[in-house]
């Protein structure tokens, strides 16, 4: 059977995974990228059935929620896996979250039971809530059941195939917790039926499902977003692909050229490096190779440039793209370990269209995408040999996106969410009668389809002048031409003019001022503020002139993400920024 009729004729995702485990039980399912743990789908398969065992003896039935914190590692799919045939729902707690936000959390989920490491026990258990068993992965601890413990359970009367038979489309198979940029986070409830859909339309795209099918896949961002779910966990499911789970994200780069995947996600800020390291890279080579990438990569952007506008390549430019193929552009690849990649996908925030076409030039088809967690990772993606670098590509298979009359993007398909949890007022403001998800992002959608994202409702800047404008356009502009900087944020409404604040990249500034390590150190060196100063300077020559920045402040830093400035996905809350350093906005104001 065809991977993409898989999800069609499933029932849910227990019945997909049966299908695939059985289809491919010799192959490598899960591994972690230091080499402990490799499991085949037969291997898989049986955890899955123990654990699930295991949880039915502690009393989750179906309905029931279960909550998972853990780092990217084989353990978290297994008990995933486990508690979704059981017919339950389980969720994951970002590994940042404090014990008064997990305690939230438990209070709208419900759950008795938490499957978490050693070293959030006490978190956990300090969250209160109705949690009655805690099980530990990866060591003992306190109070805790250890997971070869709860595998060794048998309960009475248990009947494993009975319970995922059981389990039908109707049933949630997640929740999904925002962000939280504006407030407590909202509990997304997303059904079997929805993922499902939006594994249709994943696998309906060519690039995806050939990159998916026996592939590679690669798990390092967090499974309590819905994007490393959808693009490791499920699309695995549906696809028979292995996967290999990177507990430190600052391994990634170092764990693609060892894996090779043929589908890949990374958020903006991971091509930001990629291109500043690779940049770096050709610059500091002299003669003879310098010259010769700096052709090869013209010759790449050339290409590119002519296949965006629906050109046929001529004769001669093709021949010299395989040559630049040959010579440079398939090493560059290979370096990045994206080589064998058929999907290479951005998402999560916007992307800057410049390092889009940078990505291009070296022959890799960077796939901007857009969804919401309400949408359950469908929404629109760009496809290789189609992409308009700035826009977020066209509606996936079974999706539809329109514009409000007051600019917001409206989305509509099967893989909308049921709800939020226990909050029937904001489902109504967030969903209308006619099943339009209002996405809270201002855009258009062109004549050919292609949707623009211009910014986030409520984050427009709005100069004393009325001239609107995007604070995400800004900020990627400055991290595009400045690699010193790790976070960005611009300021300007109802103000003359746009000022910054900067958080620096702790690893790029040390690179520049070895030896130092406190960022509050570094972000006082001349030598810093003197290479700011001209990532900034870049970053203006790209703007407008009313969105050009006119002061600027490195703050000491730093941030990181689920702290006080960033959410755990990365993206700045503005509000509590623009209050924290209400006095650094007002100074660079009176410069």
């Amino acid at each position: 059977m065809d991977a993409r009729d898989v999800p069609q004729s499933a029932r849910s995702l227990a019945e997909l995974f049966q299908r695939t485990a059985a289809a491919r039980a010799g192959q490598i399912a899960l591994r972690d990228s230091g080499g402990a743990v490799e499991l085949t789908w037969r291997e898989y398969a049986e955890r899955v059935r123990r654990i699930a065992g295991g949880l039915a003896s502690l009393g989750v039935r179906r309905g029931d929620t279960v909550a998972l914190m853990l780092t990217n590692r084989p353990e978290f799919h297994l008990v995933d896996t486990a508690v979704l045939h059981l017919g339950a729902t389980p969720f994951s707690v970002y590994n940042t979250s404090p014990s008064t936000q997990i305690a939230h959390l438990f209070r709208n989920a419900g759950n008795r039971v938490v499957v978490t490491e050693r070293q959030w026990v006490t978190t956990v258990g300090a969250a209160g809530g109705a949690v009655e068993h805690i099980v530990c992965v990866g060591g003992e601890a306190e109070g805790a059941l250890t997971l070869a413990d709860l595998e060794a359970r048998r309960p009475e009367g248990f009947d494993f195939e009975a319970a995922w038979r059981a389990v039908g489309p109707e049933d949630l198979a997640t929740l999904i917790y925002t962000s939280g940029t504006t407030g407590p986070p909202k509990g997304v409830e997303v059904e079997h039926r929805a993922i499902l859909a939006c594994l249709r339309s994943g696998l309906d795209l060519p690039h995806l499902g050939a990159g998916a099918r026996g592939g590679r896949l690669v798990s390092y961002l967090p499974d309590a977003h819905v994007a490393n779910r959808y693009f490791s966990h499920y699309l695995a499911m549906a696809a028979g692909a292995s996967i290999t789970t990177v507990a430190d994200l600052k391994t990634v780069a170092q764990v693609l050229p060892a894996v090779r995947p043929t589908v890949f996600l990374g958020v903006p800020a991971f091509w930001y490096k990629v291109q500043t390291a690779l940049t770096q890279a050709i610059t500091a080579q002299s003669g003879v190779r310098r010259r010769l990438a700096t052709w090869a990569m013209g010759v790449g952007r050339a290409a590119a440039d002519r296949r965006a506008s629906g050109r046929v390549l001529p004769a001669h430019l093709a021949i010299r793209l395989a040559a630049a193929d040959r010579l440079v552009l398939r090493r560059l690849r290979a370096r990045v370990g994206l080589d064998e990649a058929d999907a290479v996908i951005t998402g999560s925030a916007p992307i800057a269209a410049g390092a889009v076409r940078f990505f291009q030039s070296l022959g890799i088809e960077l796939c901007e995408g857009w969804a919401m967690s309400e949408s359950s990772a469908g929404g629109a993606i760009n496809r290789p040999g189609e992409i308009r670098p700035g826009t977020v590509g066209r509606p996936m298979r079974d999706v539809e996106v329109r514009v409000a009359a007051d600019g917001e993007l409206l989305l509509r398909g099967p893989t909308l969410m049921r709800g939020y949890r226990g909050d029937k007022e904001r489902t109504a403001e967030a969903v209308d009668a006619d099943g339009w998800l209002r996405t809270g992002d201002v855009g258009t959608v062109d004549a050919d389809g292609y949707v623009t994202i211009v910014d986030r409702k409520k984050d427009l800047i709005v100069n004393s002048s009325g001239k609107n404008m995007s604070p995400a356009n800004i900020e990627n502009a400055v991290l595009v031409s400045c690699p010193l900087a790790g976070s960005v944020v611009a300021v300007g409404d109802r103000r003359p003019y746009v000022v910054a604040l900067i958080v620096l990249d702790p690893v790029a500034a040390q690179a520049l001022a070895p030896g130092d390590e406190d960022t509050a150190v570094l972000a006082r060196l001349p030598e810093v503020r003197t290479a700011v100063e001209a990532g900034v300077a870049r970053a203006n020559a790209t703007l407008s002139r009313v969105e050009q920045i006119k002061e600027f402040q490195i703050l000491p830093g730093p941030w990181t993400p689920g702290g006080a400035e960033l959410t755990p996905t990365n993206k700045v809350r503005r509000q509590v920024i623009a209050e924290r350093y209400a006095a650094e906005i007002e100074a660079l104001y009176r410069r």
